[in-house]
């Protein structure tokens, strides 16, 4: 292949091959149009055609986040980049590692306002990690080897390489990646084992410790999620996980205290709040899991590991920050826990765990389900209980309550099972994530946790469902309302439902046939068990349309603006004080 004359498009994908590529997920336009004509002369790569370029992002981001390896889209210019943005925010937010391949109008049109031109790198600056624009065919393969190596390297994220037409459609000459010296970029991946000894002995004299982890463990590789289980077990401690981190640490072990944050446990938000030394590993103490900033855990040390510099301090200032890979960090902390032979106070440790006890003795998730209505929560824990001991399952969701109620009764016991929208909160996501999943992994059983409201944004992706043959399942939790959005406006607007009826929703059972796809539905909690079942039996898409009680309220809830220690537990519970919009976080 050296010195060989090549087009810019037969460049391309020798680039994505070269980078370990299988599948692409896309859709053609005239700015792209060589680029598919040179797709349709190769067989080394896949092109998933999506039904909008959004479903598109969203998709390699599930793919992305249940392989650990870089999700690719090929999109046209103008509308087709800007279709792309919110998968991109979405993507950067949670530290996804994408490769979003843009059309782009002839250089020499650039700037002219050319048909379906638009500025796709100034665009997307805001919302990707970096972004290129490739102006000759000679710097098209240093570009797009570059890109993969910003994307997966580091805290990952979507990098986009804009590509003007007349590149991809000049003769060029192929250079492979172990040839091409990229610009420097490289993260820091081993911690200062000063501060890391630091950590440790911070970590052996507490009396309240708790691990609070993120989607960092789980970006660092499966030997992270491994390493952070030995260490917890090691000093005896508590762990909660982020909604990102679901799965970096067994949800059924008894060390585990279950999600923090907004819609998080009793347990998980008071220890982090009464702590005296937390360590923080792989998150970065965003809004919805601190609260309201200056009554965060008032007395406590905080350790911070994280590859991202830019994370530490952020948001909350902390006593040992500790810059470095999470895997290479923990497996630093366990070697000197172990050499310097630490021991945990114990009389200290066992009283921590007795107040932990006491608080999970609330049983803050605990619901009734009696009646002819479906109450959420037994539907999803009637999933859990028919889909846990089963091999291979994956789970995505929407976003809305739905997606909380999945992430405290669905139990994940390891990393890469668990995708969802966690920092931009993208309605429309989980379809066409499971899409990907279930590219990516043909055999296993991918299951989309849906609420109407937000699986209906993206219900194009059937379509490509039903021209690849995907067995996506979609687990429709049916209220005919934006669940969040009516939750909040009854707690803060007087129960004044302004626009967040949905009542017009198609029958998703004829919907659902309409695709190819099987329909079936449960209006009774008789029903649940029996659908599940015939939706786990059937080999092939099915939407189990669900009807749940339309006016359930998603508890435990931190309102927005209040401390963890001021939990609602359930609709007998009133905030301390009035919620009023100055206090009030974006749902």
């Amino acid at each position: 292949m050296a010195n060989q004359q090549m087009t810019g498009s037969e460049i391309l994908l020798k680039c994505l091959v070269d980078q370990d590529v299988t599948e692409i997920f896309g859709y053609p336009g005239g700015a792209v149009l060589p680029i598919y004509d040179a797709i349709f002369n190769q067989n080394a790569l896949r092109h998933i055609l999506v039904r909008q370029e959004a479903g598109a992002v969203h998709a390699a981001e599930g793919y992305a986040r249940s392989t650990g390896k870089v999700g690719v889209v090929l999109v046209t210019s103008g509308p087709g980049a800007t279709n792309a943005v919110t998968g991109l925010t979405d993507a950067l937010m949670d530290s996804i590692p994408i490769v979003c391949l843009t059309g782009q109008v002839p250089t020499h049109l650039i700037g002219n306002d050319a048909f379906q031109e638009a500025d796709t790198t100034g665009i997307t600056r805001p919302c990707t990690k970096h972004n290129y624009l490739v102006k000759t065919v000679d710097d098209l393969a240093r570009t797009v080897h570059e890109a993969f190596h910003v994307a997966r390297g580091g805290r990952p994220g979507p990098v986009v390489v804009d590509l003007p037409k007349d590149v991809v459609q000049a003769p060029g000459v192929y250079t492979p990646p172990n040839k091409i010296k990229l610009k420097r970029y490289d993260p820091q991946v081993k911690g200062d084992l000063k501060a890391i000894k630091q950590a440790v002995e911070l970590l052996a004299k507490s009396k309240k410790p708790v691990f609070y982890c993120g989607g960092g463990v789980i970006n660092s590789g499966p030997a992270a999620s491994q390493l952070l289980t030995q260490f917890v077990r090691l000093t005896g401690y508590p762990c909660t996980l982020t909604l990102m981190g679901l799965g970096a640490y067994p949800a059924s072990d008894p060390q585990f205290l279950g999600m923090l944050g907004m819609h998080g446990t009793y347990e998980a938000n008071l220890a982090m709040h009464d702590c005296d030394v937390m360590v923080c590993v792989g998150a970065r103490f965003d809004d919805r899991i601190t609260g309201k900033l200056d009554e965060f855990s008032p007395g406590s040390k905080k350790i911070h590991i994280d590859i991202d510099p830019s994370s530490i301090n952020k948001n909350v200032r902390v006593d040992v920050p500790i810059i470095g890979d999470v895997a290479h960090v923990l497996e630093d902390m366990i070697k000197i826990w172990k050499s310097e032979q630490a021991k945990p106070d114990q009389k200290a440790l066992k009283g921590w765990w007795k107040q932990i006890d006491e608080w999970r003795a609330k049983d803050c998730l605990k619901y009734t389900q009696k009646g002819d209505v479906i109450k959420p929560q037994y539907a999803i824990q009637r999933l859990y209980e028919a889909t846990r001991n089963l091999d291979d399952v994956f789970i995505t969701t929407e976003v809305g309550q739905h997606q909380m109620w999945a992430a405290q009764f669905y139990g994940f016991e390891e990393p890469n099972r668990w995708m969802t929208s966690g920092g931009l909160g993208t309605m429309g996501y989980g379809l066409p994530s499971a899409m990907g999943v279930q590219v990516a992994h043909p055999d296993a059983l991918v299951i989309d946790i849906a609420g109407e409201a937000s699986v209906i944004m993206n219900i194009q992706e059937m379509s490509t469902i039903a021209q690849y043959r995907l067995p996506v399942k979609v687990f429709l939790l049916n209220n005919e309302y934006m669940g969040m959005v009516r939750q909040w406006q009854e707690l803060l607007h007087g129960g004044r439902y302004a626009e967040s009826y949905m009542d017009s929703m198609p029958d998703f059972v004829k919907l659902a046939e309409s695709f190819g796809a099987v329909g079936l539905r449960a209006e009774k909690p008789g029903d649940v068990d029996g659908l599940i079942k015939e939706m786990l039996a059937i080999d092939k898409a099915v939407i189990a349309d669900v009807k749940v009680d339309k006016l359930e309220n998603c508890f435990p809830m931190i309102p927005a603006g209040s401390a963890h220690n001021k939990m609602l537990l359930g609709p007998e519970d009133k905030a301390e004080k009035p919620v009023t919009e100055d206090s009030m976080v974006l749902v």
